[in-house]
């Protein structure tokens, strides 16, 4: 087993010096999946890589639900983690922006092509827990590769399936988030 596993299964056990031990060895990665959400982000937006890697670390660990398998789940439950974090600030903000709640967005009067990044962001959200109850299996590729920021390799090897059942079901998740996000423009 790698030290990363092993440091995974003593934080699921509840050792309180193994997450100290393991961010270390998780922090570039968790890094570079949040740059690479960040990196889709519209110009001027204020999270940084940092912040999103240490709230989402914070939920991780701080969650009472830790039962990673391996590492390749940490990272799935990681890039989960990154998306919830981006959809809550995107709700916040749009909050914000519409009233703080006194006027509601309609998502069907929106158009995703001219929505603001926000609420883009909630738009897939959505039309992503649709698929979740579809095909579970579709919706874990869009987030590992649109929250998470993976290549279709990195997520094969993930998954533990081939790179070109990846990029079938990244075909078809792609195709069935589209029709549910125009049938809510509806």
């Amino acid at each position: 087993m790698s030290e990363i596993t092993v440091l995974l299964d003593a934080v699921v056990r509840g050792e309180g010096a193994a997450s100290e031990e393991l961010l270390p060895l998780v922090y570039d990665e968790l890094r570079r999946l949040a740059s690479g959400l960040l990196l889709r982000e519209a110009p001027g937006q204020t999270l940084q890589a940092t912040s999103l890697v240490h709230e989402a670390w914070l939920r991780l660990v701080g969650a009472g639900d830790r039962n990673w398998n391996n590492r390749a789940h940490f990272f799935r439950v990681a890039a989960q983690a990154m998306r919830h974090i981006m959809v809550d600030r995107a709700r916040r903000r749009a909050s914000l922006k519409h009233g703080n709640g006194r006027e509601r967005l309609n998502i069907d009067d929106v158009q995703l092509a001219a929505a603001r990044p926000d609420e883009r962001i909630l738009l897939i959200d959505e039309a992503l827990h649709q698929l979740e109850r579809e095909d579970p299996e579709s919706a874990k590729i869009t987030v590992l590769k649109f929250f998470g920021g993976f290549t279709n390799r990195e997520i094969a090897r993930i998954q533990g399936v081939t790179e070109r059942t990846v990029e079938r079901q990244w075909a078809y998740a792609k195709t069935c988030l589209f029709q549910l996000i125009s049938e809510s423009e509806k």
